[in-house]
């Protein structure tokens, strides 16, 4: 075996970093070679570093974030110049002071009132700024906030501030102390988030019912379906979902999905690969066979498209919104309740309910809907699980018993 020395050229490149380090700059790399190049301060982020961060910062985040948010800010900025009498600016109002977000929660959450035999609820938003609101398109309807849409506004706020590296006011010990109150209040009144109906099997079969044999047909049966049976994705999912993404094999498809809320940085994992087999196969199998018919390219573009008068499909995909305009359509031809009863999310929410019904272990579940958390998947297969359970109905079996 041959002993290579410390000069020997096999090292050369190999220095230890120690070493490296108590080199000089020049000795790597000479300024005066990269051209007129402005030096930057070591402790401070240029102006076009910090866009730059931004840029990189807003790409991160899924369309609907971005939307959520903005929209948020906005109710913000119009609040404020109600309220206050003046225009929103950035440099002269950030960092909100903890008094406007204290200001912020009692005008739109909903508190007890008055003596203890004649209390109502009421809120501090004055009713001409509430109309105002409503008539600038900031806001659906008057009155005070769900809880849930207070806490967004509260989290879009914070981080406005976070983005800019202020003190978000909403981490005051005054204003956190006023939320868990509200929050408490909430709930005891029973004045809590009221969850959508989920699309079970039996609803499901109603919209399926639906599709004829027209492109849009064939297209949101399809789409129903590849959305249901492949874990209930989000509208993001589906409207991101790329031909490149499917794979044949055999009779059904493998789907991958890659990117997805709870996998934001594109995390390689097993449960990525999502089967579409059975029913969901074949409706898929039905929709490619019309864009190949179109004389599509089945080899790269959106899975689900536009479809234009007369039947002509597009090459653009369907928005997040295009889609739930489906559902909602779909919805309506099957006579379903649509107003209040279902959202977007409800696909999700009925393949976990049926999962739930199947006795489909929690794991199994996840891991086709991609839950990361286990308390929310819970939230949809929990009642299902415990009507099965022996801790349930004892009064009627005790009665068959004693029968």
């Amino acid at each position: 075996m041959t002993t290579k020395t410390k000069g020997s050229s096999s090292l050369k490149n190999h220095e230890p970093a120690g070493e490296l380090l108590n080199k000089r700059t020049t000795d790597l790399a000479h300024p005066t070679r990269a051209g007129r190049v402005k030096p930057i301060d070591i402790e401070r982020l240029d102006a076009e570093t910090i866009a730059a961060v931004g840029e990189m910062l807003e790409e991160g985040e899924s369309a609907n974030t971005r939307t959520s948010y903005a929209s948020a800010a906005r109710y913000w900025m119009a609040w404020f110049g109600l309220r206050y009498q003046r225009d929103f600016e950035e440099q002269r109002d950030l960092p909100l002071p903890p008094e406007v977000v204290v200001q912020f929660i009692v005008d739109h959450a909903r508190r007890l009132s008055g003596v203890e035999k004649d209390k109502v609820l009421r809120h501090e938003l004055p009713a001409g700024i509430d109309r105002e609101l409503v008539r600038c398109g900031v806001k659906k309807k008057p009155g005070a906030m769900a809880i849930n849409t207070l806490e967004h506004r509260l989290a879009a706020m914070a981080k406005i501030h976070r983005n800019r590296n202020l003190d978000s006011p909403t981490d005051h010990q005054d204003v956190r102390r006023l939320l868990r109150a509200v929050r408490s209040a909430y709930a005891r009144r029973g004045d809590l988030p009221k969850k959508k109906d989920a699309f079970t099997l039996d609803r499901l079969e109603r919209l399926l019912q639906t599709c004829d044999a027209s492109p849009a047909g064939v297209r949101d049966r399809a789409l129903l379906l590849f959305a249901f049976d492949s874990g209930g994705r989000r509208r993001s999912e589906i409207a991101g979902a790329d031909l490149s993404m499917l794979k044949r094999d055999g009779e059904d498809y493998v789907f991958t999905l890659a990117f997805s809320k709870t996998n934001q940085a594109g995390t390689d994992r097993p449960e990525n690969q999502k089967p579409v087999v059975g029913d969901a196969a074949q409706a898929l199998r039905a929709w490619l066979d019309l864009l190949i018919t179109s004389g599509m390219n089945l080899s790269e573009g959106p899975v689900f498209r536009r479809i234009r008068r007369g039947g002509h499909i597009g090459s653009d995909g369907l928005s997040d919104d295009g889609i739930w305009e489906i559902v909602a359509k779909r919805c309506a031809l099957a006579s379903l309740n649509l107003e209040g009863h279902f959202s977007a999310h409800s696909l999700r929410s009925g393949y976990m309910t049926e999962a739930g019904r199947s006795g489909v272990p929690l794991n199994d579940a996840m891991a086709f809907s991609g839950h990361r958390d286990v308390k929310t998947a819970m939230g949809y297969m929990r009642v299902t699980e415990m009507k099965k359970s022996k801790a349930a109905g004892l009064a009627s079996r005790g009665k068959k018993q004693r029968g």
